[in-house]
């Protein structure tokens, strides 16, 4: 995984003026691009998505991906393994879902000439793990993802992302001044708040294909089916220079016994055991940011 690197944002009482002019003007130039881009403003696919009525109630979004009946497909979708996108109706609501329902392990996997994995695994659970971990921590930007049979195969039936205007790739293709968005310090927390999760998770396959933006600039983690890893280690502790506070507080009181509870048999006692072992490097790593440096340098609140 590769992105710019962040440090903390130092804002003195001289930039302060300064910094409220160039953020309106950075918000003026963005509405532009957003409405001269038509192109930059669509799915990843380059298709409309049906979409559902607003204020859908957590439960009803979760009786359509289970129960919704399937009135469409589309092709298969670009770089994501064994995916197909669909179309749910209960007679009500209508809603596009992506259904995955890989489910595979090698014992090696040589991803290039430069990588192999032992103990390799890509599977459906993971996006339904993904989900449930996420609503855990109190995380609102990992899509709601259900088990259900699809053809007769056990799936991961995942919430389509409703007006996404790019991926990462797109994001970082803007001019620099644009890439960051009219509150560069969420844009910024939203990328901390990632790394963090994609440690705990252990995720194998973050790219720019599957880091979604809205037009409203939040950011959506899809696509986690190389997620969960057995390894006990933190794979880049260097890029975890800041966090925000609620997360941290959900990552303190997170146990073996809530985590079992909320990932139910979408992860095995293995890849649960792994999660809980990364959480307390986790911790221990930003415990000891604040006593070096202070709570206020460590810590973020996160704009909704």
């Amino acid at each position: 995984m590769s992105f710019e690197t962040l440090g903390p944002f130092r804002t003195t009482p001289q930039r302060l003026q300064t910094e409220r002019s160039a953020n309106r003007v950075r918000t003026a130039l963005l509405t532009l691009f957003f409405v001269a881009s038509s192109s930059a403003i669509a799915t990843p696919t380059g298709q409309e998505t049906a979409t559902a009525p607003t204020a859908l109630t957590t439960a009803e979004m979760e009786n359509l991906l289970l129960n919704g009946r399937v009135t469409g497909r589309r092709t298969a979708l670009k770089g994501v393994t064994d995916a197909v996108r669909v179309t749910l109706s209960d007679g009500r609501i209508s809603h596009d879902a992506q259904v995955q329902n890989i489910d595979e392990h090698r014992a090696v996997f040589e991803a290039g000439p430069k990588f192999t994995e032992f103990n390799f695994r890509d599977s459906y659970r993971y996006n339904v793990a993904a989900y449930r971990l996420a609503r855990l921590l109190d995380l609102d930007n990992v899509p709601m993802s259900v088990i259900r049979r699809v053809d007769g195969k056990p799936a991961a039936v995942t919430w389509w992302v409703d007006d996404v205007a790019m991926d990462e790739g797109g994001r970082l293709k803007l001019a620099p001044d644009l890439r960051w968005g009219p509150n560069p310090a969420r844009t910024t927390g939203y990328i901390y708040v990632l790394r963090l999760f994609d440690e705990l998770i252990q995720n194998r396959d973050r790219n720019k294909g599957n880091l979604l933006w809205t037009k409203d600039w939040t950011m959506w983690m899809i696509d986690h089916t190389r997620a969960f890893r057995t390894d006990k280690k933190l794979v880049h502790p260097e890029q975890l220079v800041r966090c925000e506070r609620s997360l941290y507080s959900a990552l303190r009181r997170l146990t073996h016994d809530t985590l079992t509870d909320a990932v139910g048999e979408s992860l095995l006692q293995a890849e649960a055991d792994a999660v809980l072992a990364r959480r307390d490097l986790l911790v221990k790593r930003f415990e000891g940011m604040i006593a070096q440096r202070g709570e206020a340098a460590t810590l973020f609140t996160l704009a909704r």
